[in-house]
């Protein structure tokens, strides 16, 4: 079990350094991921070599994760390639941009603009809407500030509008709160401008093929994995006639993957926002990775228009992925078995799984069992509930309010793009401290910990929510607690 989780955590940090830091250092992935892998292998080391007392002590905890961190930290600044400066004489505090570019872009070469067009852009901001005072030429934008005198949106609405009436898509409008709390606009060269000789590349998006070979290929693996649980005597490959006892397996698996990331896709077409199909992630069940995926995704090609349209698409795939857990978890663990509480027993075990290492699981094992389930009891899970588990493990995960998971999108929309970014770093504690209560949540802690905590801005970066988004909001974290927390004594005492 302990290597499944090593391979599992090998993998999705790799991920995480390819998505996150690979475009903007040249220290090479590999050694960033060593790095990042560092705490696991001493953890893992401890583990093999003490199986007396695997309790790993608190300083070999905190020391390996702590020099970890700073050697990541040095080698991806090591590796960052030197910013050229719009005005030499400009002092070093000035020089920063507070703009920072989605990795979206490849970091065009801005174009210049002369004084004729220069005047131009100046026409762009009525000054009843947003009195412009200044003009700075960064190497990656054009950073335009003054003084808002209008709402966001009328203002954000009024400038895009005529800056792509004097310079067609030739920039990217980007509204976003400074520093200093002021908003100011940020006009970036559009990598996707139109041109003549560009077809459209609709159908090299989206591929239908390759997304409809990948959901096969998945629903076979899972298939077998499922096959693989429903029979766990065989030691041969099953054939034809028992691989359909995997089906509830894969269907129930394949469903709440899908349904997660249509959600998604789907909120991303409504804003017309460039998407691609979601593709799965198969894997051939093993003894350390059991599962038959690794999961789905899909991927944004085009800029999220305002935090609007980015809590929407962000909340999208959880709560559709969620509404569909709950029915098939529900199912799944009306027909486990239950079994006797050992010390083996866990939520990551299945064959002796504790329900009450998580609130909301334990509030549905009761629903589903009645008086079948006992404080005493653990769960030899059915299939179908391994497979809800994993949904609300999904849901649990994408749910973090960190970066650029689901939930960092949440609370970036929601509070703010740098409120958000603090919100993530408390998250990030908070899961790092639950860790030594659920040991668990250790493999969570470090990947979040090696996330980017600030979501890329969208295009109009300033404009709130309204009351009912951020209703929906607080509603998926409170969701968020429910599932990560153990359930309280009190609550174990009127349950069971």
């Amino acid at each position: 079990m302990i290597l499944f989780w090593l391979v599992l955590l090998g993998l999705l940090t790799y991920f995480i350094v390819q998505r996150s830091v690979a475009n903007v250092t040249k220290t090479p992935v590999w050694l960033l991921w060593v790095v990042m892998m560092m705490p696991a292998f001493v953890w893992t080391a401890w583990v093999i070599f003490n199986q007396d007392d695997q309790r790993i002590p608190l300083l070999l905890l905190i020391v390996p994760f702590m020099i970890s961190s700073v050697l990541y930290l040095l080698l991806v600044q090591w590796g960052r390639p030197a910013q050229p400066s719009a005005k030499p004489s400009t002092p070093q505090s000035d020089v920063q941009p507070e703009f920072q570019m989605s990795p979206l872009e490849k970091r065009p070469t801005l174009r210049p603009i002369n004084k004729e067009e220069e005047a131009e852009l100046q026409n762009c901001f009525p000054w009843t809407v947003y009195y412009l005072q200044a003009i700075e030429h960064k190497p990656q934008a054009l950073i335009c500030r003054g003084q808002l005198r209008a709402s966001p949106d009328v203002a954000y609405k009024t400038v895009r509008e005529n800056v792509e009436a004097y310079f067609a898509d030739r920039f990217l409008v980007v509204f976003q709160e400074g520093l200093n709390g002021k908003p100011f606009f940020a006009l970036v060269p559009n990598p996707q401008a139109r041109s003549a000789e560009t077809p459209t590349r609709d159908t090299q998006l989206t591929r239908p093929g390759i997304a409809l070979g990948l959901l096969l290929a998945t629903l076979l693996t899972t298939t077998l994995a499922g096959a693989l649980m429903a029979n766990p005597e065989l030691t041969t490959p099953p054939d034809w006639t028992i691989l359909g006892s995997g089906l509830p397996y894969g269907l129930s698996l394949m469903a709440i993957l899908g349904i997660h990331e249509l959600g998604h896709y789907l909120a991303a077409r409504r804003y017309r926002i460039r998407a691609t199909l979601p593709y799965f992630i198969p894997v051939p069940p093993a003894m350390i990775f059991p599962f038959g995926t690794f999961g789905a995704f899909i991927q944004l090609r085009s800029h999220v228009p305002n935090r609007k349209a980015l809590f929407d698409v962000g909340l999208a795939g959880p709560l559709a992925g969620f509404v569909v857990t709950i029915p098939i978890l529900l199912w799944g663990l009306a027909h486990s078995t239950p079994a006797p509480l050992t010390e083996e027993s866990g939520i990551l075990n299945f064959e002796s799984f504790r329900p009450s290492a998580s609130l909301l699981l334990a509030v549905m094992s009761k629903l589903a069992l009645g008086d079948a389930l006992t404080a005493g009891s653990a769960l030899k899970l059915h299939p179908v509930a391994i497979a809800g588990c994993l949904g609300l493990v999904i849901t649990a995960l994408n749910l973090m309010p960190v970066g650029q998971l689901d939930g960092g999108h949440i609370v970036h929309a929601m509070f703010g793009q740098r409120r958000g970014a603090t919100i993530g770093q408390i998250a990030r504690l908070l899961v790092l401290g639950l860790s030594f209560v659920q040991r668990e949540f250790l493999l969570w802690a470090i990947l979040l910990f090696f996330m980017p905590v600030v979501d890329e801005p969208a295009l109009n970066d300033v404009s709130e929510l309204d009351n009912k988004r951020d209703f929906l909001g607080l509603l998926a974290l409170a969701i968020l607690v429910m599932i990560i927390l153990p359930a309280p004594y009190a609550v174990t005492q009127i349950l069971f």
